[in-house]
């Protein structure tokens, strides 16, 4: 049991390395490549625990070994177009003008339930309001609304708004964060006035979130009932 221990502990730094350095995606974001190499890291790594005659070095190296070449190949595909499509495919037009291409409904393998959940996830319920909806080669579904069915924006309103930065969370769950408050402009004085002046100490604020122009929005934290 604590043999299994100390080999989890070893091998638990190495396959979150290897995962980070295949990049900062979500499982529903990975390509092929990626996703193959993510399930063959994952049972390689189950196996020294499993079995405590298998020397550690020998899940170790082929993991090593697997995150180079997915590194490897993630690197030829940004140099060739050619192999990028042939390691991740191409985007397919599923829908132009509020057509379904059914042909291509059929070779992805897309049923019309798939295809109207993606829709949903992109703020659409009608077909008859897409101009262009893209699968992607992770198979996600982007969509763009025809210009009708488009939200009004200031643009068309002729409104030029000030551009400026979201807010930044600034303390969360009592706890301040140096960059948001770095990112917002907001030194560690303003801060403590600020909180002064709500008769607040860092401890009680649940979220404090802040933008440059010096607009915060504060909730604190509920009292526990006894």
């Amino acid at each position: 049991m604590f043999v299994s221990l100390i080999r989890a502990l070893i091998l638990y730094p190495i396959v979150v390395f290897g995962v980070r350095l295949m990049g900062k995606r979500q499982i529903g974001e990975l390509q092929p490549t990626e996703l193959v190499i993510t399930i063959l890291i994952s049972n390689i790594a189950s196996l020294p625990l499993e079995d405590q005659n298998l020397p550690l070095l020998m899940g170790i190296s082929p993991m090593l070994l697997l995150i180079c070449f997915e590194v490897l190949l993630a690197w030829l595909g940004m140099k060739n177009r050619r192999i990028r499509h042939l390691l991740a495919g191409s985007p397919q037009v599923i829908i132009r003008g509020g057509v379904i291409d059914q042909r291509i409904m059929t070779e992805l393998r897309f049923t019309l339930d798939d295809l109207m959940t993606a829709l949903r996830g992109n703020g659409i319920f009608d077909i008859r309001d897409v101009q262009l909806a893209v699968v992607e080669t992770n198979g996600t579904v982007s969509a763009c609304q025809k210009a009708a069915a488009q939200p009004v924006t200031p643009e068309d309103l002729k409104i030029n708004p000030a551009e400026n930065d979201p807010p930044e969370v600034v303390i969360a769950d009592g706890s301040v964060s140096k960059e948001g408050c770095k990112a917002c402009g907001l030194s560690e004085k303003k801060l403590m006035q600020f909180l002064k002046q709500k008769h607040l100490e860092p401890e009680q604020v649940f979220l404090l979130t802040a933008d440059r122009s010096g607009i915060c929005s504060l909730v604190k934290k509920e009292e526990k009932k006894a």
